[in-house]
């Protein structure tokens, strides 16, 4: 990091690190959907498997985060929980969410898969990339709201288009690795209840903070959820 108050070139920079490791992600992302997403398979066999697919193409060796490979059901747990390890089905839906670190740079990425041809499902996926971008949208339009405010948008329009907002954040902050953090704090650097810091503020290293905007849906019906997260800023 520089030295004193970063100039616009320091901040110009660091975005630009951050969008170039989400487009490795989304290269990643692409090539995990065409050669490794199938039914058969174990979830944790899949983590796997994408971990030695990072490791080929990009030299990932860290992911910031866990690696989440869920499906059916499993589509539902909390990002906390560690649910039982479960063989991907037929006409399944899963979900990854990855959190790789190129050279010394965080992406946070998460799609949504669909196998064969549930019209629930695939109803599901298709709303979760317009219902990203229809936030964003809103948050573009007054970028110093607070992290509630987001989050209550989020979940103001989730309910509008007939799905269920799954989780009790949004997103939350993405950077250099390790991020900033502050122990036992789960609301300031997220997009969450609680959180009635201006998204727009500078962070303790004297930066903009830059975000990840998550969107999580659920079928009305509670059997199963989606998931689909990038950067909102940078």
């Amino acid at each position: 990091m520089p030295e004193g108050k970063p100039t616009v070139s320091d901040e110009a920079a660091r975005a630009s690190y951050l969008r170039d490791a989400e487009g490795k992600a989304v290269q990643l992302f692409e090539a995990i959907e065409k050669d490794l997403v199938r039914s058969g398979v174990s979830e944790k066999d899949l983590s796997k498997e994408i971990y030695d697919l990072g490791f080929k193409l990009f030299d990932i060796k860290t992911h910031w985060h866990k690696r989440v490979v869920r499906s059916g059901p499993n589509t539902l747990c909390p990002f906390e929980e560690n649910p039982p390890d479960r063989i991907i089905e037929e006409d399944d839906i899963l979900i990854v969410d990855l959190g790789p670190v190129f050279e010394a740079w965080e992406a946070d990425f998460g799609r949504t898969f669909v196998l064969g041809n549930d019209p629930a499902k695939i109803k599901l996926r298709d709303a979760l990339e317009p219902m990203w971008h229809k936030v964003k949208a809103l948050y573009d339009g007054n970028p110093d709201m607070t992290g509630e405010q987001l989050y209550d948008i989020a979940c103001e329009n989730a309910k509008s288009d007939g799905w269920i907002f799954g989780a009790y954040l949004a997103g939350h902050i993405v950077g250099s690795f390790p991020h900033e953090r502050i122990p036992r704090d789960k609301i300031s650097l997220y997009i969450t209840k609680g959180n009635d810091k201006s998204m727009n503020c500078i962070g303790n290293n004297g930066f903009k903070r830059h975000w990840i905007l998550e969107i999580h849906l659920r079928n009305p019906d509670g059997r199963f959820g989606g998931f689909f997260e990038q950067l909102l800023t940078a």
